[in-house]
């Protein structure tokens, strides 16, 4: 049976760093419907991964706000701060197949290496054949090789990227200690079976090194849709970094705006509950009509009072 002859596993995984904003709201209705209107299974994962800047209370609360605004998930939630020992397993699984080498470089050390297409620093490989003498081994990278990584998207079209030209050896394990994102989020996707994976824009350079990891580590590559992220007046995305407001107030307004910012069909006559949303947008949710663009600003009632 191929990825797409499998049955539809979609997730929806915040950062427990503050409370659900406009644009959290997006992600998670354009994963949710997705599955929905697949006849899919929806997960919740929260990513709480970076233990110092996460809290419980803001994990609680994000569930709270998931099921206010009328979010039901098929499956229990799973925390990545309780899998530390399955991902420690995959980083001896890379370093065993001399995929995984310790690094010693700090920020200021790569201060002066390039700029890749993608904005981010390229790793100059310093520390591939092992640290300077008297240099304390303080992160671990993915040892990765020139291979051209691509995927079909299913609203971007084909993506290429050369991850050792443009990203380099990346970090799969902090200098503090924690996992890193790209490892942890690979990791999880096979353990939770997904199958769709729906998310923002701004995640799209960083999927070439997570097919790259999926390969090494033996797990299939999961279909990806990466939809266009609301901005801030400032051209920013909407974050808790950027001070996005929390979604507050009667949440069937909201649902409409993120509807409406995804240019999904609009309904004949307005809802009359957060119910009777999700009934009529699980039927009419179209990814076709999904603007074809990496970054669009939000509304602008949705920033502000309403959110």
């Amino acid at each position: 049976m191929t990825r797409s002859e499998t049955p539809y596993r979609g997730r929806f995984a915040p950062s427990p760093t503050g409370p659900l904003h406009f644009g959290s709201l997006v992600a998670a209705l354009a994963s949710y419907c997705d599955a929905r209107a697949h006849g899919g299974e929806w997960l919740v994962r929260i990513e709480d991964l970076d233990e110092p800047r996460s809290s419980r209370a803001a994990a609680e609360l994000i569930l709270a706000q998931l099921a206010t605004y009328g979010f039901r998930y098929d499956a229990p939630v799973l925390w990545q701060s309780e899998r530390g020992a399955v991902y420690q397993a995959a980083l001896d699984e890379l370093i065993a197949a001399g995929l995984a080498f310790p690094c010693a470089c700090s920020r200021k050390d790569l201060e002066t290496a390039r700029i890749g297409a993608g904005g981010e620093r390229v790793y100059p490989g310093t520390c591939r054949n092992g640290p300077a003498p008297g240099r304390k081994p303080r992160a671990w990278r993915a040892a990765v090789n020139d291979e051209l990584i691509g995927f079909a998207d299913r609203l971007q079209g084909r993506c290429e990227q050369y991850v050792a030209r443009e990203v380099g050896d990346f970090v799969v394990k902090r200098a503090d200690d924690l996992f890193a994102y790209q490892l942890a989020v690979v990791v999880d996707d096979a353990r939770q079976d997904i199958t769709h994976v729906v998310r923002g824009s701004d995640l799209l350079a960083s999927t070439p090194r997570q097919i790259w990891l999926q390969k090494r580590l033996g797990f299939t590559t999961p279909i990806y849709l990466h939809h266009p992220v609301a901005i801030d007046a400032r051209g920013e995305k909407l974050s808790k970094q950027t001070e996005a407001p929390p979604l507050a107030g009667d949440p069937l307004p909201v649902l409409l705006q993120a509807w409406a910012f995804l240019d999904q069909p609009q309904p004949a006559s307005p809802p009359v509950s957060v119910e009777a949303f999700w009934r009529w947008a699980h039927r009419a949710w179209n990814p076709r009509l999904l603007p074809p663009v990496t970054m669009l600003p939000a509304p602008a009632s949705s920033v502000g009072a309403a959110v």
